[in-house]
């Protein structure tokens, strides 16, 4: 696993909430962790990786450390060590890079996965992506589980919540462009997540903020872990999730876990997340990425006339959701 553990990314959550549900099945559990600033490591932190993916026992790889190596990933393999890569979310997709980086991450990550014994994605769709833009012949899938929680208390004005770092994938800028367009409705919103990652883009959605006057209903709060986090999922009424580019979404399943719909981006796995009731309604919208006049219809509807609908669909979603042991038993079924 990557070092800094203590940010509350939703790789960083899977990797711990997946080691303890391995070890609730009574699995031996030997947590490495990689230091560095990855998929870029330096020698020295690759070197220190090599070391880490030493077996004989199968180690399950994060793909955020493992695609930096491929060279450490082919030398374990070799060695006689079972090595699966856990991949959280395929490295080109990340936006702010220009086309050099593109390729250069994408070559270090085809190279890795190459190597690798098996390959885990933790949706279908992140399978399919994998299989088709790598030619991979096979990517086991093993979904984020969720834990039980009790239903949403929700707020009054209803509260608007995007858990998610601060980066352009993300567009928070678009979420605030939609928002201005539903200021005559009750609401409040906060964007909860990192904001280190990328200080421009920040500064330009706190400029979105100020611009449309919405400084007093738009909170970036920063990241949010523990009581805090469960704090702002109970008071939410609605979870935005609008990526550009998304793997899953756990913030998307943890706010169904409570019964609270969401709006997410059409053709990226949060709509997988988002499933829908098992009498096939939609525990919230699909909007198109990057469409704000979308997500301020969506939003306008699911604090309207669709709100009820939304929330029913939610709630019996909720019944539906999978468990962080299921998510266990799928990775073990991948090493097996």
């Amino acid at each position: 696993m990557p070092s800094g553990l203590e940010a509350p990314t939703g790789g960083n959550r899977y990797d711990a909430a997946l080691a303890d549900a391995l070890e609730g099945l009574g699995v031996v559990v030997d947590r490495r962790l990689a230091a560095g600033r990855w998929p870029a490591g330096t020698a020295p932190d690759r070197e220190h990786l090599a070391a880490l993916l030493a077996g004989p026992d199968p180690v399950l790889a994060d793909g955020l450390v493992a695609c930096g190596a491929p060279d450490a990933v082919a030398a374990a393999v070799h060695g006689g060590t079972p090595v699966h890569v856990l991949v959280h979310l395929p490295l080109a997709l990340e936006t702010g890079l220009d086309a050099a980086g593109r390729e250069a991450l994408d070559a270090l990550e085809r190279a890795s996965l190459g190597a690798a014994t098996g390959v885990v994605a933790t949706s279908r769709w992140a399978a399919a992506h994998l299989r088709r833009h790598h030619g991979l012949a096979a990517v086991a899938v093993a979904t984020p589980g969720t834990e039980p929680a009790p239903p949403a208390a929700g707020s009054a004005p209803p509260r608007l919540l995007q858990l998610a770092s601060v980066v352009p994938r993300k567009d928070q800028l678009g979420v605030v462009e939609a928002l201005a367009q539903v200021r005559d409705l009750a609401w409040t919103a906060d964007l909860a997540g990192a904001v280190d990652a990328d200080p421009a883009y920040v500064d330009r959605v706190r400029a979105g903020i100020d611009s449309h006057g919405l400084g007093d209903r738009v909170r970036l709060t920063g990241p949010l872990a523990g009581e805090a986090l469960e704090a702002a999922c109970d008071a939410a009424d609605l979870v935005l999730l609008p990526s550009h580019a998304e793997t899953w979404g756990m913030a998307v399943t943890e706010g169904l876990a409570r019964g609270v719909p969401a709006v997410v981006g059409r053709g990226t796995g949060a709509e997988e997340a988002l499933g829908r009731a098992p009498g096939g309604d939609l525990p919230g919208a699909v909007v198109t990425p990057g469409d704000p006049v979308a997500l301020a219809a969506a939003i306008r509807d699911l604090l309207g006339p669709g709100r009820e609908r939304a929330i029913t669909a939610a709630k019996a979603r909720r019944a539906t959701l999978s468990s962080w042991r299921d998510t266990a038993r799928d990775v073990l079924s991948a090493i097996s």
